[in-house]
């Protein structure tokens, strides 16, 4: 063999060796990103777990606050019809005279004027105490204006319950 063809021979194997470290190192190379892309999938799926139970616990306790909310709400309209009930039964009542409001009179008050007798009949419940019959009219008005407060208070207990309820 002549010295060019060694030289030749030996740039020839050079190569070949080269060739080959290179598809080594392609191939070292396509097994660490295949694995660095299977560690990245698994922290995508970890990740995509987590945000789905986190979504799922924030609906469920989305859920759990509206039966909560609607039940309450249940109670407090309940609670409102039962008094518009028994209010309209009370103003029945005042109507049809099968009940009369008075009021205690204030018995050491000599500038009333109000000339009632100090003792009470055989139908009278209290004894011994001064009282004035209102008049039906009057007694109405009463019972409506304490309706009012009823309802604005059963309102008010609604929305305490409700802001109770959210801020938990």
């Amino acid at each position: 063999m002549t010295p060019g063809q060694i030289l030749a021979a030996i740039l020839l194997a050079m190569v070949i060796g080269f060739g080959g470290a290179w598809q080594v190192q392609e191939w070292r190379t396509g097994k660490t990103l295949a694995e660095q892309a299977g560690l990245h999938q698994d922290e995508l799926d970890r990740i995509s777990a987590v945000a789905i139970k986190q979504v799922r616990d924030e609906q469920d306790r989305r859920l759990g606050l509206e039966k909560t909310l609607a039940t309450s709400d249940q109670q407090h309209t309940r609670e409102l019809s039962d008094a518009q009930r028994n209010q309209a039964r009370l103003l029945d009542r005042l109507a049809t005279t099968d009940l009369r409001l008075s009021v205690l009179l204030d018995a050491t008050d000599s500038a009333s004027g109000c000339n009632v007798p100090a003792a009470s009949g055989a139908v009278g419940v209290v004894h011994a105490v001064r009282r004035a019959q209102l008049d039906p009219a009057h007694a109405q008005r009463i019972v409506a204006i304490t309706d009012a407060g009823d309802q604005g208070l059963i309102a008010l207990r609604a929305c305490q319950a409700y802001v109770r309820s959210v801020s938990k």
